[in-house]
């Protein structure tokens, strides 16, 4: 089993300043929200093998390292809602204020990511 890293004090500065600048959206809300069928523009900003092993239904994945060069193929639209996500919804933070830096208006990030999506119930899709 690979090891996790326990973020630095500098990452975590990077988290906090961004944390101001997005919006979230919690959980439920996304439960609530699929359960009435509405379409949710989601990226899954994870590592690919974290994808694969399970994701939230009907998300896109364009890993926080690409996601710069190729969100505007996928959403040019740069009014758009989407919802970013990540693990824990620290990277996610970082990719959404990256959005937000590009140009796209209408952010949002998953408080505590995948696991807050776990827990709230939310529909899980396997490899």
């Amino acid at each position: 089993m690979r090891k996790t890293r326990k973020p630095t004090i500098r990452f975590l500065n990077l988290i906090d300043d961004a944390s101001m600048r997005v919006d979230f959206i919690e959980a439920d809300e996304m439960v609530r929200r699929i359960g009435r069928r509405e379409l949710l523009n989601m990226i899954d900003v994870r590592e690919y093998r974290e994808f694969l092993n399970s994701h939230i239904e009907h998300c896109k994945h364009i890993s926080k390292g690409v996601l710069e060069r190729d969100v505007e193929f996928h959403y040019p639209d740069l009014t758009l809602e989407i919802i970013v996500y990540c693990s824990d919804g620290l990277r996610s933070t970082l990719a959404g204020d990256a959005l937000l830096n590009m140009g796209y208006s209408n952010i949002k990030v998953l408080r505590g990511g995948f696991e807050a999506w776990k827990q709230a119930g939310g529909k899980i899709c396997l490899a």
